[in-house]
């Protein structure tokens, strides 16, 4: 845990100069040269394919996207993701979705779906785990990807050896929804631990077969501190106090997405040292949600609804049974004065921030000859 508070400590200042100068970061993966994104994930970052899965999935209806111009779009927020603000940075449109057909997918494809897992629906079920919602676990994402990619090269796309240098592929986040599913379920922490080896070694597999694919740079995000989330707040409350952190996020959830991401970490190096013409980066999501948590009020956040949902969450209760976009659910005013969207997904505004966060800190290790300092 040490090594992580440190990388923790020395991001701050990363992340609040970026955040003192809004006009800064726009563009400023651009240096990389990236121009095309291929992402593979779930909720976190889809930025439609459940909606066509799905079409009455709440994230394909107001009130989810309603800070959008284009509003309900499948994301699940109230506007952008950290996807889109990563293509933002790289200078490229944001990513079709590829269940959409005949999208312009030039500069890239989005293959996330909500609601995924790493492990498939029958191991899980194997688990006594039962999945709802898509059943695109990653490696269906994983063949989508490869039809994609034996459809399209030669044709439009340039899929020779060093072809993709400037593509970027994110692997993930992924696996969160494995764990989620198990603790709902009534799973013990330590009945998800011992899946952690299980569901990493999935993610290991997927980053060999996109390095297969003729990947030259990789991001693989970690897991959020899920203690801090409104629906873990509210599905596993505790009256001991000793539960909870200084934050009052619950410290074993926390601690869990810990070990998952430290394991993760681990794969990552082996990885890294098997592919040495890769850039294979681990991208902190646990840090950069901490880092927005601790700095939330002067980020414009408000202080009192940084572990609340804004929609959903109205009055005492931090989460609701009922889901966001329930015809009885209301919604704050102001989403951008909270982290949590819906108590699972993040708000647009929180998306914003972190983007930032992540970007400065992927930035020096992408390879790109340009570090944060240089703007």
């Amino acid at each position: 845990m040490a090594s992580t508070r440190v990388v923790f400590q020395l991001s701050v200042i990363s992340f609040l100069y970026l955040n003192s100068r809004p006009t800064m970061c726009s563009n400023i993966l651009k240096s990389c040269e990236i121009d095309k994104i291929y992402q593979l994930g779930d909720s976190v970052s889809d930025t439609g394919n459940r909606m066509i899965e799905n079409p009455s999935d709440a994230c394909s209806r107001l009130p989810y996207g309603e800070s959008n111009p284009m509003g309900p779009t499948g994301r699940c927020s109230d506007g952008l993701l950290i996807i889109d603000y990563i293509a933002l940075a790289a200078g490229i449109p944001l990513l079709n979705p590829y269940l959409k057909g005949k999208a312009d997918f030039t500069h890239g494809v989005n293959f996330a779906v909500g609601g995924s897992t790493a492990l498939s629906a029958d191991t899980l079920a194997e688990k006594n785990i039962m999945v709802s919602g898509t059943k695109s676990s990653l490696s269906i994402q994983l063949e989508w990807m490869s039809a994609y990619f034996d459809s399209h090269c030669n044709a439009d796309l340039d899929c020779r050896p060093g072809s993709l240098k400037n593509a970027l592929f994110m692997v993930g986040e992924i696996g969160g929804n494995d764990y989620n599913f198990a603790l709902a379920q009534g799973k013990t922490t330590k009945e998800a631990v011992n899946m952690v080896p299980e569901v990493v070694e999935i993610i290991k597999s997927a980053v060999r077969r996109v390095v297969g694919l003729g990947a030259a740079r990789v991001i693989v995000p970690g897991n959020f501190p899920i203690g801090c989330f409104p629906v873990s707040l509210d599905m596993f409350k505790s009256n001991d106090e000793s539960a909870y952190d200084e934050h009052q996020c619950l410290k074993e959830l926390n601690d869990f997405a810990e070990f998952h991401n430290e394991y993760l970490q681990k794969a990552i190096t082996t990885l890294q040292e098997e592919n040495p013409a890769t850039t294979i980066v681990y991208a902190d999501y646990y840090n950069a949600f901490k880092t927005l948590l601790i700095n939330a009020p002067r980020l414009g956040i408000n202080a009192t609804s940084v572990l609340k949902g804004c929609c959903g969450n109205i009055g005492s209760s931090s989460f609701t049974d009922k889901g966001c976009g329930s015809s009885d659910v209301q919604v704050c005013s102001y989403p951008d004065q909270y982290i949590s969207w819906d108590g699972v997904h993040l708000t647009e505004t929180a998306n914003s921030i972190l983007s930032k966060w992540l970007v400065a800190d992927i930035l020096p290790k992408l390879n790109c000859g340009l570090q944060i300092t240089d703007y």
